[in-house]
């Protein structure tokens, strides 16, 4: 996937990918929404082939990394410095944090955490349209960022996040 260069192409990036992934979800029928995933582990070594079971789990990763990303912007934009992974997490452990995800929403039902991401999409949306080109593409714009832009993190969890979730969610729709 291309990485914007704007927040226009960023917003846009983010939409049609966003719009890609509800139109694939919405041809399945329901049954087939809220089925186990037909593959598994085998499809490749990264953790999250074993680790989501189905569009549910898919769900909640996307929703709580968005999360993620409200809190970290909000809390650093207001002055309070927060790190974007919660402690104890780091990027060298943080598939530890996404088995954790995991666990937490086992009990939450698809149509519940499909709510909740759709919201929490529209807020991570208007959250970018705050920021400038300058602000969102500078490197070290803002410190609280590290080395990267703020443009980054919103890639990550927006247009990226929901390319990685349509690799997932095509292997799915052939599979059943």
């Amino acid at each position: 996937m291309a990485k914007a260069k704007t927040k226009e192409e960023l917003v846009s990036f983010s939409e049609e990918n966003w719009r890609k992934m509800f139109h694939l979800i919405d041809t399945l029928p329901l049954e087939a929404q809220m089925a186990s995933f037909a593959f598994g582990q085998e499809k490749g070594k990264e953790a999250h082939w074993g680790r989501d079971k189905n569009i549910r789990d898919v769900f909640a990763h996307l929703y709580e990394w968005q999360v993620l990303l409200q809190n970290f912007v909000k809390s650093n934009v207001a002055g309070n410095t927060q790190s974007f992974l919660p402690a104890p997490y780091t990027w060298k452990n943080y598939a530890t944090m996404n088995q954790e995800i995991w666990k937490k929403h086992q009990s939450t039902s698809y149509e519940e955490i499909r709510e909740k991401l759709e919201a929490s999409h529209v807020r991570t949306i208007q959250l970018l349209q705050e920021f400038s080109d300058k602000e969102l593409y500078t490197k070290e714009f803002y410190s609280w960022t590290g080395t990267t832009s703020l443009s980054q993190y919103f890639q990550s969890s927006l247009a990226s996040h929901y390319d990685w979730a349509l690799k997932k969610l095509r292997l799915h729709k052939r599979t059943i």
